[in-house]
């Protein structure tokens, strides 16, 4: 090869080598990100799309779920609501054979829209009502939920127990319509 051959080949080898490494770093690289996070954004939109179908689906079961927890719910009203909860904790332990020793309520104002009534209810009685006790406050159709449970026994052979239970119960504060 003659040296100015060489030197033309040389140059366009050098040309070539720069064009290659801005098409790599400047042109390549960012194009394939970008179709990697566009990728990643179409296959978040069709999950999306996928659940929103779904909510639309199952739309009158959520509906008629909101409508039966209103329903249920605790009134707005503490004194209205913790009749309605003694009373029901009367009629579970009468249908479970639990005898109640004592009830104690405590409102908690935890937002704007619900307050919680936190109730410490004392039972005793033998294990299988104390289980009707606790099946019939998680099966009733009031917004209630057990929170702890502690057991102990009354007699030597632990025939005889004394529950202490924390039930939670709901009441929905009703915004006002304007």
């Amino acid at each position: 090869m003659k040296i100015q051959n060489r030197q033309q080949f040389l140059i366009a080898l050098t040309i070539a080598a720069g064009g290659l490494f801005i098409a790599i770093n400047f042109i390549i690289t960012p194009l394939a990100g970008w179709w990697s996070s566009r990728q990643a954004q179409i296959r978040d939109l069709h999950v999306q799309v996928s659940d929103g179908n779904q909510m639309i689906k199952s739309e009158t079961r959520t509906r008629n779920r909101w409508t039966e927890m209103q329903a249920n719910a605790l009134p707005a009203n503490t004194s209205l609501a913790e009749q309605q909860l003694f009373k029901a904790v009367d009629e579970w332990s009468h249908s479970s054979g639990a005898e109640v020793a004592s009830l104690m309520p405590q409102w908690k104002n935890d937002s704007t829209n619900y307050m919680t009534l936190s109730c410490r209810v004392e039972t005793s009685g033998d294990l299988g009502a104390l289980s009707k006790f606790l099946y019939d406050v998680e099966r009733g159709p009031m917004a209630v939920r057990v929170d702890s449970i502690e057991l102990t026994e009354r007699d030597k052979d632990g025939q005889q127990l004394t529950m202490s239970a924390e039930i939670n119960g709901l009441a929905l504060n009703q915004p006002d319509k304007k």
